[in-house]
């Protein structure tokens, strides 16, 4: 399935800290998968075009940048995360930071290798563990199939990631991160968009859920009914 087509440019600008603002104007993402999938490449590359092949075992980078989508200026905040994600005594820890992340993000990157069976089958829990956290199902995820230029050595069929996120109800795209820059910009873009509705429409909600109903205008004919019934009774 390919993602809709982002025609407008977009500008990178580093920000030291992303400040609370209103609604829409601050996005909150995380990339999750198991290790050497391409998380780090691949939002390294989405924040600065470049491709960089290796990179140190990471325990959980933040990324903020001031991204211009569709007309506004979205501060964009990205949640690198760390391989481990088996359910083991020595990887509580990570659990626990992995549940944080979760919490914290409002969209989500599901990656895994296409020369990697056991990462595609990472995928699936990991989106049970979201659902658990975000109920809602409005919540975007998207699944994402790296490495997509390294043919030779594919070892899960596209048919394979486009059935499980027909399963999960979720988006499903091949990308190659280290040849295709657009692809992997717009997998982003895309995301940002998804998660910008749902605040609009959620801010929009509370605004509706606010409104306090006006009180009724009171009837006059009662009102002359009564005051006569009063004046009646107080000449009697």
């Amino acid at each position: 399935m390919r993602l809709p087509s982002m025609s407008q440019p977009f500008l990178l600008a580093p920000i030291a800290e992303c400040p609370p603002g209103p609604p829409g104007a601050q996005v909150r993402l995380a990339v999750l998968g198991a290790r050497g999938v391409g998380k780090s490449a691949m939002i390294v590359r989405f924040l600065t075009k470049r491709f960089i092949g290796d990179y140190e075992p990471n325990t959980g980078n933040l990324y903020s940048r001031l991204v211009h989508l569709e007309g506004d200026h979205v501060a964009v905040q990205i949640q690198d995360t760390p391989g481990c994600i088996q359910v083991q005594e020595d990887c509580v820890q990570v659990l626990d930071s992995l549940s944080r992340c979760v919490k914290w993000a409002e969209g989500f990157l599901l990656v895994y290798s296409i020369t990697d069976y056991s990462s595609y089958q990472s995928v699936q829990p990991l989106y049970q563990h979201i659902r658990k956290v975000h109920p809602d199902a409005r919540t975007p995820v998207i699944i994402v199939g790296n490495k997509a230029d390294l043919l030779h050595a594919r070892q899960v069929q596209a048919k394979e990631g486009l059935q499980l996120a027909n399963e999960l109800g979720s988006l499903f795209l091949e990308i190659s991160t280290s040849e295709d820059s657009q692809g992997v910009c717009d997998v982003f873009q895309y995301l940002c968009k998804e998660v910008s509705k749902l605040q609009n429409a959620g801010s929009t909600d509370r605004r509706r859920s606010s409104i306090i109903p006006r009180p009724k205008s009171p009837n006059m004919q009662d009102l002359k009914r009564r005051f006569k019934q009063a004046l009646s009774s107080k000449v009697k």
